[in-house]
């Protein structure tokens, strides 16, 4: 085959992938051997972002956006008159090569339209990550996106090659899926998910015993919801995420504004697109569940079913909850110092370990790092210089927010006095 038809094949199977963001490379630990190309150890693979945050580093593409499927959110959908290709196996094998080789990549993301059905498509997406590991001897990171309904025995051989492994549960409610993905059914996105979770389970448990037990997705599995396709709410949003972590052991949910593609009454109106903030919010939300302590009915319930867009979620629920501050920095403890706003966990490390020696005062906490704009309405510490607890919620969030954009509008002038 023409190496035009190839690059033809390149520029729409790259263009078609770039909606799926599920692409962290962080987690896995394969080691090179027997001077073989690529290593995915350590940190994992280097991430480079594009402008609207979406990771580039991989070799990201579809091996076919054919698709059997009528989804209205989708690009590939097989109503869509788009311009159609596959990519052999073969040919993804020598892409990924020869783009790593020349430097471009640290590793392959692939997925895929699916044609025939989802255990032919499974099949070709397993093949070709068999093919670079066995036969290029090839150690960089590959994630597979693993088709829903594919067989639990293709997706014990997909976790056998690829570092990570994902399946898109693409709308975060079932009612949503019925109605834009009519054809698609729930289950077959649980089945491989569940199969994932108990072979990862299976492969820790075999490891104690084994040391040389074959190693099963390193990486973990993640999955994607795409925001904003229809009238769910970001506590529908977070609820539903929240029990893929816990129920599937996943290692990250991804939040994707929905971008429309088509004209369909079921669907927002072109032009339309979610706001990238909103994205923002659902990912510090996400954090907060994950490493910070909080559960997500303290964030988001019926009262409040959405995220407050102008404040993070963290200050939004401080704001909310003023009864349990001021924080006093130099007793309190690690789970309430971790729910002050300007806090990160990084700094409620050191202000742990820097009390034992000294009772802290604000100069303390501003060589620790402590965003003090925020912190300060929410503690106390070894000194009055700063104190005034008279403020209501209203205010408190009115004096951060003109702080803030004191501050972007300091910092974008001094940028512009740079090239004046």
């Amino acid at each position: 085959m023409s190496f035009e038809r190839t690059l033809e094949k390149l520029n729409i199977l790259a263009d078609a992938a770039k909606y799926d963001v599920s692409c962290s490379s962080s987690g896995s630990k394969r080691k090179n051997a027997n001077k073989g190309l690529g290593d995915s150890s350590g940190m994992g693979i280097c991430h480079s972002y594009t402008e609207d945050g979406r990771c580039v580093s991989l070799l990201k593409i579809l091996l076919t956006n054919h698709c059997i499927f009528d989804c209205a959110y989708c690009v590939t959908r097989k109503s869509n008159d788009v311009k159609r290709a596959a990519f052999k196996i073969q040919e993804v094998v020598d892409l990924t090569i020869n783009f790593y080789r020349r430097n471009y990549i640290e590793g392959l993301f692939l997925s895929s339209g699916i044609f025939k059905n989802a255990d032919y498509t499974m099949e070709r997406l397993v093949a070709v990550a068999k093919k670079l590991r066995l036969e290029e001897n090839f150690n960089g990171y590959i994630h597979l996106k693993s088709i829903p309904g594919a067989s639990d025995e293709l997706m014990r051989e997909a976790g056998l090659w690829a570092d990570r492994l994902s399946v898109n549960i693409e709308i975060p409610t079932v009612s949503g899926l019925k109605l834009l993905a009519p054809d698609k059914n729930h289950e077959d996105f649980i089945k491989p998910m569940l199969k994932v979770k108990n072979e990862i389970i299976q492969y820790k448990a075999e490891r104690k015993v084994l040391r040389n037990t074959p190693k099963y997705a390193p990486a973990g599995q993640s999955t994607q919801m795409i925001i904003g396709a229809t009238g769910e709410s970001d506590k529908d949003i977070m609820y539903s995420a929240n029990h893929y972590y816990k129920n599937y052991n996943m290692k990250r949910v991804y939040y994707s504004g929905y971008v429309p593609v088509a004209e369909d009454s079921r669907l927002p109106a072109i032009g339309s697109q979610v706001p990238m903030l909103r994205e923002n919010r659902l990912y510090q939300t996400d954090w907060l569940l994950r490493f910070y302590g909080f559960s997500v009915t303290e964030i988001l319930n019926d009262k409040h079913p959405n995220l407050d867009i102008e404040v993070d979620p963290k200050l939004s629920w401080a704001l909310r909850n003023l009864h349990h501050f001021p924080v006093d920095i130099n007793t309190a403890n690690k789970r309430m110092l971790a729910r002050v706003p300007g806090l990160g966990m990084y700094s409620v490390g050191k202000i742990i370990k820097a009390r034992t020696f000294r009772k802290l005062n604000w100069e303390h906490l501003k060589k620790i790092g402590v965003a003090l704009n925020r912190a300060k309405y929410f503690i106390i510490c070894e000194s009055n210089e700063w104190e005034r607890r008279d403020l209501q919620a209203v205010q408190i969030k009115a004096l951060i927010l003109r702080e803030s954009q004191g501050k972007f509008r300091k910092n974008y002038s001094s940028q512009l006095s740079l090239f004046n």
